[in-house]
């Protein structure tokens, strides 16, 4: 790990809630949080808009610089749940602790607001699809699995700071 380093990053499909318990995470270890979607939004604008106007591949341009300014900050991280799409940002991650944010399609249902999340428009179909496609990496940059299908972002954030904190 550098000098300064997020003591975990939280990855995951879009709406596992990532960063619900992101927060809390920070929170109960006294650590600051860092989303990297809101950042992009403070500086950018909304996602659907940069999308819509700029297209994906800037988006993920933008989202690799968040990434990179996150990865040097401390406390806790929560990256968009694309950012494992690039190579360079897994092979970041390898250097970080790492905990992958799950949850069920049957979870996720009342979730997905295509107007937020401009890869969902098709809906549940849309985010089967893009888990999928998506899992490999999430498995390979994952240190630990915490699953929200079924249990609050308190619960959850309680045990990652346990894993965090190794017991």
């Amino acid at each position: 790990m550098t000098a300064s380093s997020p003591r975990v990053v939280l990855v995951g499909p879009p709406a596992a809630g990532k960063t619900r318990v992101g927060k809390r995470v920070a929170r109960l270890m006294n650590l600051g949080f860092h989303d990297t979607d809101r950042e992009i939004v403070a500086l950018h604008g909304p996602i659907p808009e940069i999308f819509a106007s700029r297209g994906e591949p800037v988006f993920r341009e933008l989202e690799r610089e968040a990434v990179i300014t996150a990865l040097e900050t401390d406390g806790v991280v929560a990256l968009g749940g694309g950012a494992v799409i690039n190579a360079d940002t897994r092979a970041d991650l390898a250097k970080h602790r790492v905990a992958l944010i799950t949850i069920s399609a049957e979870a996720v249902i009342h979730r997905l607001d295509p107007d937020k999340r401009p890869l969902l428009v098709g809906g549940l179909d849309a985010w089967e699809t893009l888990v999928a496609a998506r899992q490999n990496w999430y498995d390979e940059v994952s240190d630990a699995r915490f699953d929200t299908s079924h249990r609050s972002p308190d619960t959850v954030a309680l045990d990652v700071v346990r894993w965090i904190e190794g017991g």
